[in-house]
């Protein structure tokens, strides 16, 4: 018999939804035919036959969520004649996963909501003595709120001694041990940023009011991990934002030039694609922006991949440019091109989406003047483009004096995680990028 489990679909991807079925328990497979379509927040997946064989078991339900590593169904290896006649529905899928694995996270660690280790850090409760009550056995703020009930339900009265000495007051947020509050931090799932001088939980948001016309909009799984990356990394890289104008005068003189001829074959030549190419050749100049943080060091990565961000029907997504350095504007132009298509279509791949070293994102034509993104974890760098407007510039003139001139300009802010790039090659990276957009020496 053969296991059949979920796979490891991304970085940081540690578990999936079952969105659908393609076969059934006695249904015979050849190997690599498609089983199930898992959804995870980066794209949708067609799981394929590891093996030949006959389905002898399906052990979870469409709609349930998945951890990497956890049995999807087993398959009976061997050669099997194929019946005449399917059977007229599918199988009741057997329970969830192996116990082994029930509510525990990708990392071992207790699965929980946001809420409930909101709750279990105000309350002082650890995760892993609460018995879950939802799917799986996750963690729900009700269970930690039962739990920190019982924690605290008065013990049976003693005879008082005359020599105990009194008990030491609880130890308050901000002095539980550093590793106690990192265990509850990172174990996935959501976590609460300490405040300074005072700690974990000291302010809570007021209870929600509804009001005639409010409209309340549930977080769909994509939109949910999503925040939770944001505020993730928000809280683990400490953000630097610096911006440079840049004049395009002349690269949109070059793309006035080209524009056309890109358009004959189907293409978009947009000033995207210039950035994108100065940005490659700046990051193989100023390797130490092309890197990631580890546990105790950093890794330069030899590749240089760019993920550029989108718009697709399930929201924002960063498919990768690879070796980004190695393919000139033409070669950008038709990969981002391609890229951004099929995430309109929702035909992005993991592969589509995974290994980006560094980000572009780029808000469009009403992108406003400019602001600073949050870094796309877990690279140490995004550069966002901003608006494009004309606006009176100083340049030198042919007899060397200075003259005004109106030029389009943009400004690009640069966001950048100070635990390991230093503000001198943050400066000199963009500076770079201005650099050789305002000379626009592409080949196009």
């Amino acid at each position: 018999m053969f296991d059949v489990t979920m796979p490891q679909l991304g970085e940081s991807v540690s578990e999936g939804t079952i969105t659908k079925w393609l076969v059934k328990e006695g249904d015979v497979v050849q190997k690599d035919q498609p089983l199930l379509e898992v959804a995870t927040d980066k794209a949708d997946s067609e799981l394929p036959a590891p093996t030949a064989g006959r389905i002898a078991k399906v052990l979870v339900n469409v709609g349930d969520v998945v951890l990497v590593g956890a049995v999807l169904c087993q398959l009976e290896e061997g050669s099997f004649a194929q019946p005449e006649k399917a059977p007229a529905a599918a199988p009741a899928p057997a329970a969830a996963p192996a116990a082994a694995s029930a509510g525990r996270s990708a990392s071992g660690e207790a699965l929980a909501t946001p809420a409930a280790r909101r709750e279990a850090l105000e309350s002082n409760v650890n995760l892993s003595s609460v018995q879950g009550s939802g799917e799986r056995g996750r963690i729900g703020k009700d269970d930690v709120v039962r739990a920190a009930g019982a924690a605290q339900a008065p013990a049976p009265a003693a005879a008082p001694t005359p020599a105990a000495a009194p008990a030491p007051p609880a130890a308050p947020a901000a002095a539980r041990p550093a590793a106690q509050i990192a265990q509850l931090v990172n174990s996935g799932g959501g976590f609460v940023p300490p405040i300074p001088g005072v700690g974990y939980g000291a302010f809570k948001v007021p209870a929600y009011r509804p009001h005639d016309g409010d409209q309340v909009v549930p977080f769909t799984r994509r939109r949910r991990i999503t925040a939770d990356h944001m505020t993730y990394s928000k809280f683990a890289s400490p953000h630097v934002v610096t911006v440079a104008e840049v004049d395009l005068h002349k690269a949109a003189k070059l793309r006035e030039a080209n524009k056309d001829r890109y358009k004959k074959e189907g293409l978009g030549l947009t000033m995207l694609a210039f950035v994108v190419t100065a940005t490659a050749k700046a990051l193989r100049e100023t390797p130490s922006i092309n890197a990631r943080v580890l546990e105790d060091s950093f890794v330069i990565f030899k590749d240089i991949n760019i993920g550029v961000a989108v718009d697709s029907p399930d929201g924002l997504v960063v498919p990768v440019v690879r070796r980004a350095d190695e393919l000139g504007v033409r070669g950008i132009v038709r990969t981002v091109d391609e890229l951004a298509k099929r995430a309109r279509v929702g035909k992005i791949t993991m592969d589509d989406l995974s290994g980006a070293t560094f980000s572009v994102t780029n808000p469009g034509i009403k992108g406003n003047l400019f602001g600073g993104a949050i870094i796309n974890q877990p690279n140490v760098g995004i550069l966002r483009m901003g608006e494009i407007q004309k606006r009176v510039v100083v340049v030198e003139g042919p007899d060397g004096e200075d003259q005004m001139v109106i030029h389009p300009v943009m400004y690009m802010a640069l966001s950048y995680d100070h635990r390991i790039v230093d503000g001198v090659a943050a400066n000199s990276f963009l500076w770079r990028v201005t650099e050789l957009l305002e000379k626009a020496e592409f080949e196009v």
